[in-house]
This record gives C-alpha cells, structure tokens and sequence, in this order.
C-alpha cells in the first residue's frame, strides 16, 4: 500500500505538470484587481480628466451651432448635441480601453518588470482575460461618468432606448480596442510607439467614423471608405441605443456580427503573441 503525505509535507508535481488543471479563478482576480487598483489611484488622470473632455468637445460643438443644427440619421433629423453625444460617450471608452491595455506589459518591458506578468502560474488565457477586464472596466467608468453628466446636460434624450445595443456594442468595442492595446504592448518596446499607434491608428480611425458627423451625407465613395473603418459599427451600433436608428443605413444586426468577429480575430492573435513569447521573453 503506497504510502500517504503527511499533512505537513509539500506535494510536489512532476516536471511538465500542471498543479493547478482548471482555471486559476484566484490569479486571474488578483491580476484584475491588481489592473483595476492601477488606474484607479490615479482616477483624477484615469477617468475624471477623460470624462471633462469629452463634455467639452459636447458644450464646443453645441455652442458653435446653437440649438438649430440638425442631423439627419436614417433619414430621422435628430437635434446635432442629441446625434453627437452617445458618439462621445463611446469615444471615450474606446480611447481608455486602449490606453489602459497598452499600459501594462509595455511599462513591464521598459522597467524591467515583464517578470510580474509572465511568472506567476496564469495560463495564457488568464493572462489576457485579467489584462483586457481590466481595460474593459476603465472603459465603463469613464463611459458611466460621462453618460451620467451628458443626462444631467441634455436630459432624457441619453436615456437609451435599446440597453441591449448600448451594452453590446460598449462592450465589445472596448473588447476591440482593449485586444488592440494588447497587440501594442507586446510589439512596442518604448512609450512612443504606444504614443505612435494611438495619434496614427486609433485617433484617426475614431475621429474619421461619424462620431461628428453622420456617415448618410457623404459621398457614396466615402461612405463606402468609412464601413471599412471598424471603429463606425461601434460607433454607429452604440448610437442606435440611444435614438433608434443607425447611422450609414447598416443593420444592427450587422454591425454587432462585424464587431464580434473582429475581437474573435484580435482575441486569437493576442493569445497566439502572448503564448509565442514574442518580444517578452526574447
């Protein structure tokens, strides 16, 4: 009869084993928690001064047109302050998605301290969970507050009339840009290619997807320039919850599968990057 440890002793696997077979649910909510405190001791840079800004560029833009600018959505002509505001909203949490992902593994690699991520027993999948949650729940602060000051501003015209579309498409556009913050991270090696892709891609992609405009005006060239931008069907799906109707005449339906699809797509990449070891530990 083989005999049994004894209380005291240490189990020790075999080399190649794995101790813990499952999910490690308690790493992975340590890292998360670790991402959420990061942001948050500096919530005055992290979601306040975002949420100030993008209420800014909303008094900016209605001020300069006054109450008579109009928009014509899906052939609905919305006020211009009601059209651009769920824009904002959606804007902001895809800027601080990326911007929190972007952070982590990259400062890891510059102070040296990669180690913290790539040691502790977290499977590939942890790893990018813990990293994109995080991001994804920075998103949702920042979205939160600036929905909650632009309902106070505008009044029941931000209350949304399809919750389903505004958590859908907030949730996985942040997903989008939390994976793209991800790929970032582990191809950059200093702050100025995160700087890079956000002023080169990100801002452009944003600024350029009907946030301030509606995509139904321009020419039927741009139009179709603008629905090879993903960053639009976020934009245009967030939009939808709040008016009930879609920018570019795309289906909801459409725009949600296009979304999904591009974070199945990111998704995969950033494991396969992550596992690879590529530029971490090489």
């Amino acid at each position: 009869m083989a005999e049994q440890p004894r209380p005291h002793e240490t189990i020790i696997a075999a080399p190649g084993v794995p101790v813990i077979r499952n999910v490690n649910w308690g790493g992975l909510w340590t890292l998360y928690v670790k991402e959420v405190r990061r942001f948050f001791k500096v919530q005055l840079q992290t979601i306040w001064a975002p949420a100030v800004s993008q209420l800014l560029l909303l008094v900016v833009f209605t001020t300069a047109l006054g109450a008579r600018g109009e928009v014509s959505v899906g052939g609905v002509a919305v006020a211009f302050g009601t059209f651009i505001a769920p824009g904002l909203v959606i804007m902001g949490m895809l800027n601080n998605a990326f911007a929190n992902s972007s952070f982590s593994l990259l400062v890891g690699k510059i102070q040296g301290t990669i180690v913290d991520y790539l040691m502790p027993p977290l499977s590939t999948g942890e790893l990018l969970a813990a990293l994109c949650g995080g991001a994804v729940t920075r998103a949702f602060c920042v979205g939160a507050t600036v929905w909650l000051a632009m309902l106070l501003f505008l009044g029941s015209v931000m209350v949304p009339q399809n919750l389903l579309a505004v958590l859908w498409f907030g949730f996985f556009g942040a997903l989008m840009l939390a994976f793209l913050g991800v790929l970032t991270s582990i191809w950059g090696e200093k702050f100025d290619h995160a700087a890079a892709v956000t002023n080169f891609v990100v801002a452009p992609l944003t600024l350029l997807s009907g946030t301030f405009y509606s995509v139904d005006r321009l020419a039927p060239a741009f139009q179709t320039v603008s629905h090879f931008n993903p960053f639009f069907y976020v934009i245009s799906g967030f939009r939808y919850g709040f008016l009930g109707v879609s920018d570019g005449y795309v289906s909801i339906w459409t725009a949600g599968g296009i979304v999904l699809a591009i974070d199945v797509v990111l998704g995969i990449l950033c494991y396969l990057l992550l596992r690879s070891g590529w530029k971490l530990k090489n």
